[in-house]
């Protein structure tokens, strides 16, 4: 692939963890070691939920973790105004509706919308605004966690891309963002892998190419939960740099030399770089935390 361009998406409702970290490693070394781009880009689309001061630690750690970036942080908080302009489009289009609902009324549905506003007409200020999906399913071919379909009418429906308080929906936010930043591959925890088929069909409505993707792993803690900000996930801190990227590496499979152990940040990293092989990646969705290393 010409000029690779990857990036790592952190959401400031909390500090990175090791998840994180395992995801910004993954990023950064698949780019990387293609010769290509790595970019950075906050998240910064729920005010409501973001822990004051996470941006700026996020940032301060992955730079004591070695990670370098190029050009500027994106911050999703300065682009409602490209958001808001897709979404009077469709609306306009047709594509989009109003919706009412609450989550009480959408009790019982088994997380698909069943379309009770598809037809209703209501306004659009002041109500979340759901995107019409096609009865299809979309497919696509992942790197570590191989095929992957969804059909959007039957096992999601119409999805939420603005919220009933004016906040913007993921799923809108990254693909126009990866777009923007001329992404070439996604690299990303498997949480994630079922948001795809939602993002392929954005991109087909848009006009935009998909890039590659690539979900690793997440980490599950002896409880059954996902090591994640919400959950227990001590955050990360900066003298643990270099024995939490050996970690993170031989999570993803990789086999660092016992001798990198106490070497510097950047040097574990030019390492990882010139041995990278995302082949070596566990092809499987979650990790229990008490089989690393």
């Amino acid at each position: 692939m010409n000029n690779p361009i990857g990036r790592f998406a952190p959401t400031p409702s909390g500090y990175l963890h090791f998840g994180s970290l395992m995801a910004a490693l993954a990023s950064y070394l698949d780019a990387r070691a293609a010769g290509g781009q790595w970019l950075l880009r906050m998240e910064d689309l729920d005010p409501p939920r973001e822990v004051p001061g996470a941006a700026d630690a996020i940032l301060r750690t992955l730079e004591a973790y070695g990670f370098e970036w190029d050009g500027p942080v994106l911050y999703q908080s300065q682009r409602h105004e490209a958001y808001q302009a897709v979404l009077e489009q469709w609306l306009r289009a047709g594509l989009a509706y109003a919706c009412t609902c609450s989550r009480k009324a959408l009790e019982g549905f088994a997380g698909v919308y069943p379309g009770l506003c598809r037809n209703a007409g209501h306004a659009w200020a002041g109500n979340a605004i759901r995107l019409r999906v096609p009865e299809l399913r979309y497919s696509f071919e992942d790197r570590v966690q191989g095929h992957f379909a969804q059909h959007l009418g039957g096992e999601v429906g119409d999805f939420i891309v603005r919220r009933r308080d004016g906040l913007y929906a993921y799923q809108l936010a990254v693909v126009l963002d990866d777009a923007l930043q001329g992404v070439t591959s996604v690299v990303r925890g498997a949480d994630l892998l079922d948001s795809t088929p939602r993002q392929l069909y954005l991109q087909e409505l848009l006009g935009l190419p998909a890039p590659q993707y690539l979900h690793v792993p997440l980490i599950i803690q002896a409880d059954g939960h996902k090591l994640g900000k919400s959950y227990r996930s001590p955050p990360l801190q900066a003298e643990q740099a270099a024995p939490l990227l050996m970690r993170a590496l031989r999570a993803l499979g990789q086999q660092p030399e016992p001798t990198l152990a106490g070497e510097a940040p950047a040097t574990l990293l030019a390492w990882a770089r010139a041995h990278w092989n995302a082949a070596a990646i566990p092809r499987t969705a979650t990790l229990p935390e008490a089989h690393l290393a």
